[in-house]
This record gives structure tokens, C-alpha cells and sequence, in this order.
């Protein structure tokens, strides 16, 4: 009788299946094999919860092949990734020729961080079926997790090869050659993922911010509007930083985040820090990143490591990237009190050390950017849980109460669409670090590649950012002013070949879009001194980069857009004193622009303003910045102490 319930499931029967289970068990309620048959007519039917019950009893009752295999996969749908480790582990000591429980198990010890551990399962896998698809797969996902990313390429490869079909195989080559720098390769991939699963979470997303990476903007219009629309309606998960460059909404941005957020932790962990504390003196600080080396928040955020007051505050760095070698890191790593490599470590385990250490108040300088782990504070492992400067948007996590910003990048209107409650500093948000040096070696316009006259506009930001709408300002900007050339940075060579197409597609010479390459930080912003104006993009604008050009002497002419990420130049002009460079839309900027390049009187102005303002100018005031940050923790803190709980307020100014 069961055999014919089995022959139901492998048709999709459910409905005769369950009844030819539910018959069994009531003639046998101990019957492992009827329980069995039951929890996978749910499982196959995505009702996890349903499936626990039957599935658990089964693997009471029976040593079935199998079995705990579904119990597993049943775990691992719920988020109960130990139990899913636990079980299968049993599992495949019992069949270890049983390729997909291996597979499982893989996948539980890599949602953990224990890659090592997972890839020994996967090549187990491999080594009983080197044909299976989805070991080849999951073994790339691992490597690639580890850093590994060119030798994980060859098991996508084959992956794909087994079965072209697969659509999440696609998925992860296309984020894999993305990673690699392999942007068409990567746009090809995705292309195929979303025609074999057109509502996969993720690939819409990822597929546009390639083709932006590369200025390919052919087909962007209709893909961006699609993921707009799916992520207002709920509908499809999306990364979040791929909107942060999109002309979405706050609003949008702030539904992506949540989106996200559910569909990584479906099931929060419990909390591993319960109950109060009080302060022991000074408040135990730790900032978490993967960028402490040479970075662009490393930049920014340095001196503020170096200055805290240590009376008040212990600091602690818990770094998981990677270490570089460099000046900054061994900068870095003497700017804290202790500096904690946890790269080896899995969520929970950094996690439970920053519980350990009895962090009062832990900072992720990450959020959403490519590295960040929010698997360790989704733990909760500390009483107060801040984000700051690395993502520019709500997060959308419950787990994180803070997010400090500023009145330009956040305005009063728009504080409904963060999750977070809003710390606003007095100035910018943004710290910067004052003691940045120039290289002392002077570059000519010949050696950078650039004409002995004309106009030099420039913009050092990431190709993703300039959009069909900015570059098309540009180019009227170049036709209005001849011998005037256009200096962008050298992000990769598909990006600057569709640039210099579309400058000939705007009756523009190519040749006058000149590319700069990465150069060393002091370097880069000694070669601000050869051109005349920055240049800002939307509705993504420059962050690092701007506070560089100023640094540097350059004024940036931006436009104010309608997010975070595109406030970010405004917020930074207005604490340089140069709130005048700051364009309502982009009709605005482009006539602000044109007067600034055929009027030299009027950029001498503003360019003689910058110079007598740097110095005493609020943006580059490192020490203030750091008591303005310093009196939100302590204020944090107080109402932490009160019990009552994350709430928005403005920090006081401190003018001393």
C-alpha cells in the first residue's frame, strides 16, 4: 500500500499520497515508514513546520535510508542550521555513499562559516559522483566564501556544464565572474538564470548592477523599473547596495533592506546577550569591518580610531577581511586598544566573543557592501548595536538600533524609512581624516594623459554611478566647451570602451574622455591639482571621492537627489562651507556647471573659498567629528542604562 503512496509523491500527487499515509497511521501509529511518506508529501509541498513532526518521529522509529536526509533538509529550510548539521551529520555516517545527505551537510556547516569543514563534505560528495551538479555548485560557493574565487570558477563551470538548466549554478557564476571583475562574462550568466527562473531572488538585481559596472545601458530602463516594482511589491529579494545606485525611493531602499534581511536570517538566532549592564567606567567600543587595510572607510575613519578619548572609551577592532600589509593596516592595528584578527572564525563564534568581551556597544562600519557579515550581530551579542558610515541607507535588520547620520543626508521627511533609530550628528556624518598626505612628487597634465590646455572636468567615481542621465549632461557640457575633456577613473576597459562609444555616440570625440588609473592614496589626491571641477554623479553621489577632491582643493559641483547615497556631496559641501555648489536637479547643475568652466573669475572664487576653508572647515575638523561621535555613544548609552530602549535624537553641537 505504501509503494503506491511513494508512486503518488514522484507525481506530484500529494493529495493521494497523504491519504495513503494518513490510512497507515491510522491502522499503525507507530509505522516509521507511513510517518515518513507523510513528512515528505509536506516537505515536497514547502511546509516545513507541517513536516518536522512526522519527519522526527520517522527518524525515531526507522534507520531508513533517507530519512534524516529529509529531516535535514527540513531544518535547513527553517533557518535550525545545527539541528540540519546534527542530523545529517548521523546521516552520513550511516550512508556516506549517499551523495545529496553529504551535499546538505555541506551546505549546514557553510551557513555556519565552516567552510573547511564544508568543503571536506562536498568533496566527498565529488568523490562518489564527480557529475553531480549541484556538489560542483555548492563546492564553488565554498571556495569562493574562503577568497578562493578563481579556484572555485572551474566547479561552476562544470556545474553548468552537467546541467544547463540549473538556474541557481547560473546565478552563482554570473555573482562569481562579477566578483573576478568579469562583467560581460557575468552579464551572460545572469541573462540565463533569469530566463530559466525569471522569479529567482537576487538575479534581476545583480544582473543590472553589471551592466552598470560597465555602462552597458541599453536594456537598463525596463530591468531597473521590473526590480523597482518587485521590491515595492514585496515580491523578490534584491541586494541592497545594488538600489543604492538605482533613482530609487528611500522608501524603496529602506523595503529592499527588509527583503534582504528576512530572506538571509528566516529565523533569527536567539539572542546571546540578555539583561542589563552597567558601565564599569569606560564604555567597551568594537567596530566591526572587513576593511581594515587599505580602503576607502579605512581613509575616512583612521584618525577617529586614533583620537578617541581613552578615558571614556576602550576600543576594540574585530576585523574578519583581509590584512594587506599595508602602512594603513599596521596603522590600524596601533589605533585600537586591541585589534582582533576573526577571519577563521564563523558567525557565531565572533559573535560569542564579542559577548565574552562584554562589548557594550558594537559598531558595523560594513552594512550592506560587498564583505559584510551581519550574521554576527544578527546573534546579538552585544546591548546596543550601531550602524556608521560604510552603508549608506537603512540597514532594514531589527537587530541593528542605530544608524548615525546627519540633517542633509536624512532629512526630517524621510527618517520614516529607516528601521533604525536616527542619531544625528550637528556637521556632516562623514569623519574624515585631516592628517591625510599628499604624495610629494608632482604630476603634469602630460604624464596623467591629459591635454597642456583646456578645462579639465573630472569625476574619480565608480563607473556604476554615472548614469545615461549624468553622462548626458557631460557630453553637452564637452560640446558647449571645446578643448574642455572629461577625466574619469579607469574602474575597467569594457566601462571605458562603452563610455568613449557613447561620447561618439553624442557627437563627442572619444578621445577627449581621458582615464585615470588606481594610483596609491597620496598620489591620487596630489593629481586633483591638474583639474578644475569635480564633477559629482546621481542619483548615487560620491562619498570618499568628494571629501578627496576637497581635501585636495577641488571643488565638486553635485546634484541633492531624494536618498542617503545621494545627499551624501551635499552633506559634505555644506560642512565645507560651500553650500552654493549644491544644484536642486540636474538643469541646475549643468548651468552651474557651464558657468563654472567658461567663467574663470567665478571659479577662481570658489576655489580661492575651498582653500581659505579647508583648514578651519568642520568636514576636516577630525577632533570635533570624534566628539560629536563620542557624545552619541555616551547618549546611547544613557538611555540604554534608563531602559529606554533606541530612539532618534540630534546630537549637541560642539563648537570648543
Amino acid at each position: 500500500m505504501l509503494a503506491s503512496g511513494w508512486a503518488a509523491l514522484e507525481r506530484d500527487d500529494f493529495a493521494t499520497a497523504r491519504a495513503i499515509a494518513g490510512a497507515a497511521l491510522a491502522r499503525e501509529p507507530a509505522d516509521g515508514e507511513a510517518l515518513y511518506l507523510l513528512g515528505c508529501v509536506s516537505l515536497f509541498q514547502n511546509r516545513f513546520e507541517e513536516a518536522l513532526g512526522p519527519l522526527r518521529e520517522a527518524v525515531r522509529l526507522t534507520q531508513r535510508r533517507g530519512v534524516r536526509h529529509r529531516l535535514g533538509y527540513c531544518y535547513l529550510a527553517l533557518g535550525d542550521i545545527a539541528a540540519a548539521e546534527l542530523v545529517l551529520g548521523d546521516e552520513v555516517r550511516a550512508f556516506p555513499d549517499l551523495v545529496p545527505a553529504q551535499n546538505a551537510l555541506g551546505v549546514a556547516l557553510a551557513r555556519q562559516g565552516k567552510y573547511d569543514q564544508a568543503l571536506a563534505a562536498f568533496q566527498a560528495a565529488l568523490s562518489r559522483d564527480p557529475q553531480s551538479a549541484e556538489a560542483n555548485n555548492n563546492m564553488a560557493n565554498a571556495l569562493s566564501e574562503l577568497g578562493r574565487d578563481e579556484e572555485a570558477l572551474p566547479y561552476l563551470r562544470k556545474a553548468v556544464q552537467i546541467d544547463p538548466q540549473q538556474a541557481d549554478a547560473q546565478y552563482n557564476l554570473g555573482t562569481l565572474l562579477q566578483s573576478l571583475g568579469r562583467h560581460e562574462e557575468a552579464i551572460a550568466a545572469l541573462e540565463v538564470a533569469l530566463r530559466l527562473s525569471p522569479q529567482s531572488p537576487y538575479v534581476l538585481g545583480h544582473l543590472i548592477w553589471n551592466e552598470l559596472a560597465i555602462c552597458r545601458w541599453q536594456a537598463l530602463g525596463p530591468r531597473i523599473e521590473s526590480l523597482r516594482r518587485q521590491v515595492l511589491e514585496h515580491a523578490i529579494p534584491a541586494a541592497p547596495f545594488v538600489l543604492v545606485g538605482l533613482p530609487a525611493t528611500a522608501q524603496e531602499q529602506q523595503v529592499c533592506a527588509g527583503l534582504h534581511i528576512r530572506a538571509k536570517f528566516p529565523r533569527l538566532p536567539s539572542p546571546l546577550w540578555r539583561g542589563t549592564r552597567q558601565r564599569r567606567g569606560r564604555l567597551r567600543l568594537a567596530y566591526l569591518s572587513a576593511d581594515f587595510r587599505e580602503h576607502a572607510t579605512a581613509h575616512l575613519a583612521v584618525r577617529l580610531f586614533e583620537l578617541h578619548d581613552r578615558s571614556r572609551f576602550e576600543t576594540i577592532a574585530i576585523s574578519y577581511g583581509p590584512d594587506d600589509g599595508s602602512p594603513m593596516r599596521e596603522r590600524l592595528r596601533r589605533a585600537f586598544d586591541r585589534f582582533v584578527d576573526v577571519r577563521g572564525q564563523n558567525d557565531l563564534q565572533i559573535a560569542t566573543l564579542l559577548r565574552d568581551m562584554e562589548v557594550d556597544l558594537a559598531v558595523d562600519l560594513k552594512g550592506h557592501t560587498a564583505g559584510a557579515r551581519m550574521g554576527i550581530l544578527a546573534h546579538r551579542p552585544v546591548p546596543v548595536q550601531i550602524s556608521y558610515l560604510g552603508f549608506p541607507g537603512s540597514t532594514g535588520a531589527p537587530f541593528i538600533d542605530y544608524l548615525i547620520a546627519d540633517r542633509v543626508v536624512i532629512p526630517e521627511e524621510q527618517r520614516q524609512f529607516y528601521s533604525e533609530s536616527v542619531v544625528y550628528l550637528p556637521d556632516s556624518y562623514q569623519v574624515n581624516d585631516a592628517a591625510r598626505t599628499f604624495s610629494p612628487r608632482g604630476t603634469s597634465r602630460g604624464e596623467l594623459g591629459l591635454p597642456p590646455q583646456g578645462f579639465v572636468f573630472c569625476c574619480f567615481n565608480s563607473t556604476y554611478k554615472i548614469t545615461p542621465a549624468v553622462f548626458a549632461v557631460w557630453m553637452r557640457l564637452l560640446a558647449s566647451l571645446p578643448g574642455a575633456v572629461l577625466w574619469l577613473l579607469a574602474d575597467n576597459e569594457v566601462a571605458q570602451r562603452n563610455l568613449r562609444e557613447a561620447a561618439r555616440s553624442a557627437r563627442i570625440d572619444p578621445q577627449r574622455v581621458v582615464f585615470a588609473s588606481r594610483v596609491p592614496h597620496g598620489e591620487h589626491l596630489a593629481r586633483h591639482a591638474v583639474a578644475d571641477l569635480f564633477l559629482d554623479t546621481l542619483p548615487c553621489n560620491a562619498h570618499t571621492t568628494a571629501s578627496d577632491a576637497l581635501w585636495a582643493g577641488l571643488p565638486v559641483l553635485t546634484a541633492a537627489g531624494s536618498t542617503f547615497a545621494g545627499r551624501v556631496a551635499a552633506s559634505l559641501l555644506h560642512a565645507v562651507g560651500l553650500p552654493e555648489l549644491i544644484a536642486a536637479d540636474l538643469q541646475q547643475y549643468e548651468r552651474l556647471a557651464l558657468k563654472l568652466a567658461s567663467d574663470a573669475g567665478f571659479l577662481s572664487q570658489h576655489k580661492a573659498k575651498l582653500e581659505k576653508n579647508r583648514s578651519a572647515a568642520v568636514l576636516f575638523d577630525t577632533n570635533r567629528t570624534r566628539r560629536h561621535i563620542e557624545s552619541a555613544f555616551l547618549a546611547i548609552w544613557d538611555r540604554q542604562e534608563r531602559g529606554l530602549g533606541p530612539g532618534s535624537f540630534e546630537v549637541t553641537r560642539f563648537d570648543a
